[in-house]
């Protein structure tokens, strides 16, 4: 039984789901599909499109997205679609299709990562006990009376699986214990602390309405602890494990990520008392951070899972210098970003309250700023407007913001609103943001040429083929997607060319497919793409796949490609000695360049 490097899941397990999982059927869940010769096109659910570029090739069981470069087989699309890991999503994939998981060894996981399943296991019935306590003891009353002044009903308790921990010390303790858990271990994954005197443990969380907070597909890795009444901290968050780390946790991820997709655009609020408001608002793309300021990981998370999101925090000053901080980090990641407003400082669990659920979703979130909109806004906060000193110093500071806009409609749309607020003529506006414009071109580094418009970052780039590849490139390209399809194909470029690929990706691929021939596996490009383990491979080999094989003779077609490989390094060197003997002649250097000539003619003759 061989598990190869699929961590720890052998290839038979890997086989049977892409058996048990067509491509098709596994797509066609998320994705409206219609049939094009043989292909299935559709819109593609990782990037915002209008015109279907998202392709299934039902004969070769795999996707590709000539728009935004995703692709692969069935386990790479619930990967991206969920986000799993590759044994997350072989896992779950073999729990559906009623497939027996094993590791290689014969347990049900793999040993290093039991400790893992037992914190998880404790995790669960912790927030089992908690939410039984909240709901069906005297000790939850005073917790659940807090929660109905907040307008928490039954259904959202349950739906978020909201509990109390009592105000004693041992609650958990004493849980673990009859169950034969490790008291270090559950110290290790945060649900006890260590006494000080090293005597033992204590409950971490006590006299607190506790929030569990669940990873991507839904499975419990920490919580948050709200005290009930006086006392700080307000909240307790899980400190980071192996389970939870707070950088790469989004609250609600689990239950939003469908309603994102549909959407086309996410959320982001601060708190998670925030998320289920909105939630029950209908609102239900959003998710918080833990409690911590966003991160480079946090948006590259987002950005898998859509290209636009709204930032929704705080209306008061903290929460709007948050947002601040947060556009660029979210723009970098190529995100569209805008911002929505809440007015009179409310957050938008305050918000929802005062003024309903419908002018929440309707005003607030359709509503949301472009970034400039918001910048102009939150630059003008500072200034006096009635007087002619705060209108001047403000249309100084605007255009500062407007000036760094690469769009030219863009920055007119803006100056125009600008002159009407200062009552200063728009060219005189153009003037000043134009002479600012050569000054920032002047003191910006190489190669940056004016920010990212207001509506955001740029998306995913076309990762599709170009048109005009260069032979030798071309060349490799076919013959790879030749080998995937026949091993002799493969041997004979095995013998003629091994390694020899001009393109260190591709001759990464041709390696990974010897290797898999040599195990004397059938072609089954599906099966192909699972060994690879690499996303950029997995990307390379996919849209290789897409081109058309040639038929005929493929022997012949074999040597002509090997031809064209073997002649670019030549070709390259050629090149670089005809401009060596250029540069000789002209430093005057007559008898090098004769030196250099007869190298080429002899290199013109191979």
């Amino acid at each position: 039984m061989s598990t190869g490097h699929n961590g720890g899941i052998p290839d038979e397990v890997i086989e049977a789901v892409l058996q048990h999982n067509d491509i098709v059927d596994t797509v066609g869940k998320y994705v409206h599909l219609t049939k094009q010769g043989k292909y299935m096109k559709g819109l593609c659910p990782f990037h915002s499109e209008k015109t279907p570029s998202f392709t299934v090739t039902p004969d070769r069981q795999i996707f590709y997205c000539y728009g935004c470069g995703a692709g692969g087989n069935a386990i790479k699309f619930r990967m991206e679609i969920d986000g799993l890991s590759f044994p997350e999503a072989v896992k779950l994939m073999a729990e559906e299709s009623h497939i027996p998981f094993q590791d290689g060894k014969g347990g049900g996981v793999a040993p290093r990562d039991q400790e893992l399943e037992r914190l998880l296991q404790a995790h669960e019935w912790t927030a089992k006990l908690f939410h039984y306590l909240l709901k069906n003891t005297e000790h939850g009353k005073p917790a659940m009376e807090y929660l109905r002044a907040r307008g928490f009903g039954d259904k959202l308790i349950d739906q978020f699986q909201i509990g109390y921990a009592p105000d004693r010390w041992d609650t958990l303790v004493q849980f673990f214990e009859k169950r034969s858990f490790d008291l270090k271990e559950m110290e290790k994954g945060g649900l006890l602390s260590s006494k000080q005197d090293g005597s033992g443990y204590v409950d971490r969380f006590r006299g607190r309405v506790m929030f569990p907070i669940m990873n991507r597909s839904g499975r419990i890795i920490a919580f948050a602890g709200r005290i009930l009444g006086e006392g700080q901290p307000k909240y307790l968050n899980s400190p980071e494990s192996r389970l939870f780390n707070k950088s790469r946790t989004l609250y609600n991820l689990n239950l939003a990520k469908s309603a994102i997709r549909k959407q086309g655009q996410l959320v982001l609020m601060e708190g998670f008392g925030d998320v289920i408001a909105s939630w029950d608002a209908g609102v239900q793309h959003s998710v918080a951070t833990m409690g911590t300021a966003l991160t480079e990981n946090h948006a590259s998370l987002m950005r898998t899972l859509t290209e636009e999101v709204v930032i929704c925090y705080d209306g008061d000053n903290a929460g709007q210098a948050a947002a601040l901080k947060s556009i660029p980090i979210l723009e970098e990641a190529g995100m569209r970003v805008k911002i929505a407003l809440l007015q009179n400082g409310l957050d938008p669990d305050e918000y929802i309250k005062t003024y309903g659920a419908e002018r929440f979703a309707s005003q607030v979130i359709d509503g949301a700023v472009s970034t400039t909109k918001f910048r102009l806004i939150y630059v003008k906060r500072n200034y006096n407007l009635l007087e002619e000193d705060g209108k001047a110093s403000y249309a100084q500071e605007a255009l500062k913001v407007i000036a760094q806009l690469s769009s030219p409609t863009e920055r007119e749309v803006y100056l125009r609103e600008l002159s009407t607020e200062v009552g200063v003529s728009l060219e005189s506006l153009k003037q000043d943001c134009n002479l600012m414009r050569q000054t920032l071109n002047r003191t910006r580094p190489q190669g940056q040429n004016g920010n990212r418009s207001s509506t955001g970052g740029n998306s995913r780039k076309a990762q599709g083929t170009p048109t005009l590849l260069p032979a030798y490139h071309a060349a490799e390209r076919r013959l790879i997607a030749m080998m995937l399809q026949d091993a002799e194909a493969a041997t004979y470029v095995s013998e003629h060319l091994g390694d020899a690929f001009n393109i260190a990706d591709h001759a990464a691929i041709a390696s990974y497919i010897y290797a898999y021939y040599a195990q004397g596996k059938p072609p089954d490009v599906s099966r192909f793409i699972s060994s690879l383990q690499d996303d950029r491979l997995e990307k390379t080999a996919t849209s290789i796949l897409m081109m058309d094989t040639p038929h005929g003779d493929s022997t012949q077609v074999l040597q002509d490609c090997i031809q064209q490989i073997k002649k670019f390094p030549q070709q390259k060197q050629l090149e670089q000695k005809r401009e060596e003997m250029l540069r000789v002649e002209k430093s005057g250097d007559f008898l090098r360049a004769a030196q250099i000539a007869s190298e080429i003619i002899a290199l013109e003759r191979q």
